[in-house]
C-alpha cells in the first residue's frame, strides 16, 4: 500500500509543477504575441489548469482505460465546483463582476448536456470527440470577439496582474513548457498506476477511482491558485478558471481523448451524469443580480460533494 501512495503523492507534486511551468511559459509567450493578458487568462491560464486532467485522460485512453478517461472528466468538474468553489467562498465570499461569466456559465450548462446525449450509449467515438473539438476551436474565438469588446479597465488590471512572469525570456518560456509537458506525462503516468494499484488492494473498481482520488488529484493545481487568487479578491478568476477549466475537460480533454482512441466507459452510472449535470446547473444562480456565493453556500456545495462521494465508494 505504501508505494503506490507514494506514487500519488509525487504525481501531485509532478502535476502541480508541470502545469503550473506550462501555463507560466505559454503565457508569457502570448503576451509576447501581442494576445491581451485577459484573453489570455481566460484560455490559457484557464484551460492550463486542466493539462492535468488531459494528461490523464490521455495515459487512460492509449491504455484502453475508458472508464478512467471519462471518470477524471466527471470527477474533476464536479470537484471544480463543489470542492474549489466551494473551499473558496469559505475563504471569502465572492461576487461575480464579469458578465462574461454568466454566458460561460450557460456555456457549460449546455455543454455537459450535450455530452450526457453524446455519452448516453458509454462511448465517445472518433466522430464524437471530432466534434467535441470543433466546438473548442468555436469557444475560443467567442472569447477573441468578446475580450475585443470588454472595456472594464478593473477587470483587465485583476487579469493582467494573475498572469506572472510577464518579462520573461523566450528561451525561458520555451523551457518551461518543455519541462512542463515532461512532468505531466510523468506525473500522469504516476497517478494512473498508483490508483489502480490502490483500486486493487481495496477492491474496488477504476470507475470509483477515477471518480475520486484521480480527479481531486488533477484538479489540485487549479485548487491552489484559487485560493491564492480569492485572498487576492481576484473572484472573476477563480470562477472563470473554474468554468473555463470544466469547459475544457468536456471539449479539450474528453474530445482529445476520443479522437487518439475511442472511449468506452460502460461502468459510468446515470446518476453519475445526473449529479454532474445537478451540480452544473446549481451555479446558474450568478444569473440573479447582485448575486453572492457566501459561505454557507459554500458549505453546502462542499457537503453536496462529500455525500456523492459516501454514495460511491463501497460499503
Amino acid at each position: 500500500m505504501l508505494l503506490p501512495i507514494f506514487f500519488i503523492l509525487s504525481s501531485l507534486i509532478l502535476l502541480y509543477f508541470g502545469s503550473s511551468w506550462l501555463v507560466k511559459g505559454s503565457s508569457s509567450l502570448a503576451l509576447k504575441a501581442g494576445i491581451s493578458p485577459l484573453l489570455t487568462g481566460l484560455t490559457i491560464v484557464a484551460f492550463g489548469n486542466s493539462l492535468p486532467q488531459l494528461a490523464v485522460s490521455l495515459n487512460a485512453a492509449l491504455s484502453e482505460h475508458g472508464n478512467i478517461a471519462v471518470g477524471n472528466v466527471m470527477g474533476s468538474n464536479l470537484f471544480n465546483i463543489c470542492i474549489i468553489l466551494g473551499i473558496s467562498a469559505m475563504v471569502s465570499p465572492m461576487k461575480l463582476k464579469m458578465q462574461l461569466f454568466k454566458i460561460e456559465i450557460l456555456i457549460l450548462v449546455f455543454l455537459t448536456i450535450v455530452f450526457m446525449i453524446l455519452f448516453a450509449d458509454r462511448e465517445i467515438s472518433r466522430v464524437e470527440g471530432g466534434i467535441l473539438l470543433f466546438g473548442l476551436v468555436l469557444y475560443i474565438l467567442l472569447y477573441i470577439i468578446l475580450d475585443r469588446r470588454e472595456k472594464s479597465t478593473e477587470i483587465y488590471t485583476e487579469f493582467e496582474e494573475s498572469i506572472p512572469d510577464q518579462e520573461m525570456k523566450w528561451y525561458w518560456s520555451v523551457g518551461m513548457i518543455v519541462f512542463g509537458i515532461g512532468l505531466l506525462i510523468a506525473g500522469s503516468t504516476l497517478l494512473v498506476n498508483g490508483s489502480l494499484q490502490i483500486a486493487c488492494l481495496l477492491g474496488v473498481g477504476e470507475t470509483i477511482i477515477s471518480l475520486t482520488i484521480i480527479a481531486a488529484g488533477t484538479s489540485t493545481p487549479l485548487l491552489a491558485t484559487s485560493i491564492y487568487a480569492t485572498k487576492r479578491k481576484q473572484f472573476d478568476i477563480v470562477i472563470g478558471n473554474v468554468i473555463g477549466a470544466s469547459i475544457f475537460n468536456i471539449l479539450g480533454v474528453i474530445g482529445t481523448s476520443a479522437l487518439i482512441n475511442p472511449l468506452s466507459a460502460i461502468a459510468i452510472s446515470n446518476i453519475d451524469l445526473y449529479v454532474m449535470i445537478g451540480v452544473t446547473i446549481y451555479i446558474l444562480q450568478f444569473f440573479r443580480s447582485k448575486y453572492i456565493l457566501k459561505r454557507d453556500d459554500g458549505i453546502f456545495m462542499i457537503g453536496m460533494y462529500l455525500i456523492y462521494m459516501y454514495y460511491l465508494w463501497p460499503k
